[in-house]
């Protein structure tokens, strides 16, 4: 169904989408970094609650998109439009109550969360949260519009919007934390004004008449409950998935700030880095949602099977030649923060252990994903959610407080719950075709 030439037009936007995203988040905690390790701290706390809520509303973007895809498949355009209301419509509701209850909890829930951190990194995470959260309503708009693109197989958009939101975030943050002396706010501000610009963007392109999907009017956004309840079908078990997961993350977050500063600083460098090995797996998993999704609308199990083989080897080929260089320039990178001696030594053994353990990631990772348009969420969050509270989590504390490793502990833990999804999704993919054809 795909030529080279299409599968390189919807791909290549992608990783360079992602790209974007992740330097400019490095540059972000390397700015923060100037500002002093409780800034660091405070920054990366409240980031993975953030973390949580973008992987929710983008669960519910990648249920809107499948829907799409596979109505794009048939050519069945008129009920790929209204999926596609439907999807911002339900993106835009759930990220307006999230801001609401962030903006309501704020310190208590930050509290709540970390328990007892330094007065310093509470004062930042909560001036933090505070502006970002703001943010939200805007960034799930994004969300929906730019899986809305990537499933009519236009990644340039979304990476056109990207460009230009990372580079107001970026410049905000230069001009505010190196001019202006405005601390952890000086990187707040700039990541509101970065995300209210690209949805408004984003939202303004979707209007193309030359769009296969296209919202023309507020009526398209009035619910629809047949078709919500198709797209949360796949978006609810995906919203699932990922919030148990990021859940999962916030208690290992509560687990390193119970270690102390360093520990905090080091495993946030240590996981900024490494989202740099992650992202040519991201950028393809969004390719998949695409290109699956659509084969299995057009009844082509078959070619979507093969589309996920290629697009996997193409990860791990790329992979072995970031997660090479990453290895062996541990000690440049991790330079570039500004950390203590201990928390720079920390950080070195994260890096490299999870260097090595990238081997897994990708058939953990990135292979689901085509689970997912072939309707398998319920299986895969089964599975994830199972995993990481087993394995990542129940090792991670035997490993910190039966072993007493330290911060490494919680990653070995991590790389244990890699190899048990690995194992569990390349057995489920070996009948792919079969559920994929009863779709």
């Amino acid at each position: 169904m795909f030529t080279r030439e299409q599968l390189i037009k919807l791909l290549a936007p992608l990783i360079v989408e992602q790209i974007l995203t992740v330097l400019v988040g490095m540059a972000d905690v390397v700015m923060v970094a100037a500002v002093g390790e409780t800034a660091v701290s405070g920054v990366s706390l409240v980031d993975s609650i953030s973390v949580l809520i973008i992987q929710v509303m983008g669960a519910m973007a990648t249920g809107g998109a499948v829907v799409c895809s596979q109505y794009l498949g048939k050519r069945q355009l008129r009920d790929a439009g209204e999926a596609a209301g439907q999807l911002v419509f339900v993106t835009l509701a759930l990220s307006l109550g999230v801001t609401v209850v962030a903006l309501a909890g704020n310190r208590h829930l930050l509290s709540a969360i970390f328990g007892s951190v330094e007065e310093a990194v509470m004062d930042n995470a909560q001036t933090y949260f505070w502006i970002t959260a703001m943010s939200y309503p805007f960034l799930g708009l994004y969300n929906a519009c730019a899986a809305l693109f990537r499933s009519m197989g236009n990644s340039k958009v979304s990476m056109f919007t990207s460009l230009i939101m990372n580079g107001i975030n970026i410049a905000g943050n230069a001009i505010c934390v190196f001019g202006f002396k405005m601390g952890v706010a000086g990187v707040a501000y700039p990541t509101l004004i970065s995300r209210v610009t690209a949805a408004v963007l984003i939202f303004i392109f979707l209007q193309n008449r030359h769009n296969e999907i296209r919202i023309s009017n507020l009526r398209t956004l009035r619910p629809r409950m047949e078709m919500i309840r198709r797209i949360l079908s796949i978006g609810i078990p995906g919203g699932l998935e990922n919030g148990m997961f990021q859940f999962g993350k916030l208690f290992l977050q509560s687990l390193v700030s119970s270690l102390g500063t360093a520990s905090i600083a080091s495993y946030a460098v240590a996981c900024n880095l490494v989202t740099l090995l992650y992202l040519p797996g991201n950028a393809l998993g969004l390719g998949l949602i695409t290109i699956v999704g659509q084969c299995v609308g057009a009844q082509k199990p078959k070619e979507a099977k093969a589309y996920t083989r290629l697009l996997t080897v193409i990860n791990y080929l790329i992979l072995a030649v970031v997660a090479t260089a990453m290895f062996f320039g541990a000690d440049v990178l991790v330079g570039f923060y500004n950390l203590s001696p201990e928390a720079g030594e920390i950080s070195h053994v994260l890096l490299r252990s999870h260097c090595v353990a990238m081997l897994i990631w990708p058939v953990a990772f990135t292979l689901p994903n085509a689970l997912r348009a072939a309707l398998d969420a319920r299986f895969t969050m089964a599975v994830s959610v199972f995993s990481m509270w087993v394995f990542r989590i129940g090792f991670a504390y035997l490993f910190v407080y039966l072993f007493d490793l330290g911060v490494p502990g919680i990653w070995y833990g991590m790389f244990i719950d890699w190899v048990f999804r690995a194992a569990v999704f390349l057995a489920r993919f070996a009948g792919f075709e079969k559920r994929a054809a009863s779709v």
